[in-house]
């Protein structure tokens, strides 16, 4: 396949939401704004009970930051806009009063780190290694670092982002708490996520959003917090140690 989508459906009170993009299924602002849609859309819909969120293939979750729209962002405005497509999946998450899983199969960096932290549940395989490579080009884990540190805490978190080169493996990031479970394998990471969505399709949905509204107490200021970290990874992104590190990186590319 070629063409980036994002795909939903719903079956016996489970919704799947599935992206993909053929760069290691980057985020480019359009999949953000549509996951985040979609999310939102399946909070208000009575037949879905749960939330699968994942990403198509058997290679990586999700690579991040999309790569070419971050280089060709010519304003801070432009900017804000792309990072707030991250705070927008977050809330969306936050806000919605259904929980959900994510199906974590392979390697996550940088934003895909973010959507792991922000789901209630995460299940990955031990193929599923992380690292915050945003301070490398020259800006840092600011909107989604807060879905970070509040899953992982302070200590983890800082690892992550200062040493920005390096790779965390899948039992790094279980001991911390980023993954709920990790599994040996594709099958046997499916089998724990259909075993637990479909009991929590058959669970009461009011006891479920309220333990919801619980789990994440605490972030109700999140709407305008994250706005702010947006527009700080914005103008960050608008210095001259940014644009020099992504023409580098632009080059080792091609």
């Amino acid at each position: 396949m070629s063409e980036a989508y994002v795909r939903t459906e719903t079956h016996q009170g489970i919704t799947t939401i599935e992206f993909f993009h053929p760069q290691s299924n980057s985020l480019p602002g359009k999949i953000l704004e549509e996951i985040a849609k979609e999310i939102h859309f399946a909070g208000t819909h009575a037949e879905t009970k749960v939330i699968i969120l994942k990403s198509y293939g058997d290679r990586a979750f999700c690579a991040g930051a999309h790569f070419d729209e971050l280089i060709n962002i010519k304003t801070e405005a432009e900017g804000v806009k792309f990072f707030s497509g991250f705070a927008h999946v977050i809330n969306a998450i936050r806000k919605c009063p259904k929980f959900v899983i994510g199906r974590i199969h392979g390697r996550a960096v940088g934003g895909g780190v973010g959507l792991v932290a922000a789901v209630d549940y995460a299940i990955a395989t031990d193929k599923a290694d992380i690292k915050l490579s945003e301070l490398t080009i020259g800006f840092g884990p600011f909107t989604i670092g807060t879905a970070i540190e509040r899953k992982i805490g302070i200590s983890a978190f800082s690892a992550l982002a200062i040493d920005a080169a390096g790779w965390r493996n899948a039992e790094w990031a279980k001991r911390r708490g980023l993954f709920s479970e990790m599994h040996s394998s594709i099958e046997s990471m499916d089998e724990a996520i259909y075993r637990l969505s479909n009991t929590l399709a058959h669970s009461s949905p009011q006891a479920m959003a309220e333990m919801k509204k619980m789990l994440w107490q605490g972030t109700e200021h999140w709407d305008e917090l994250l706005k702010e970290r947006a527009t700080t990874s914005a103008k960050l992104l608008m210095s001259d140690f940014c644009k020099q590190a992504l023409e580098k990186n632009r080059q080792l590319v091609k």
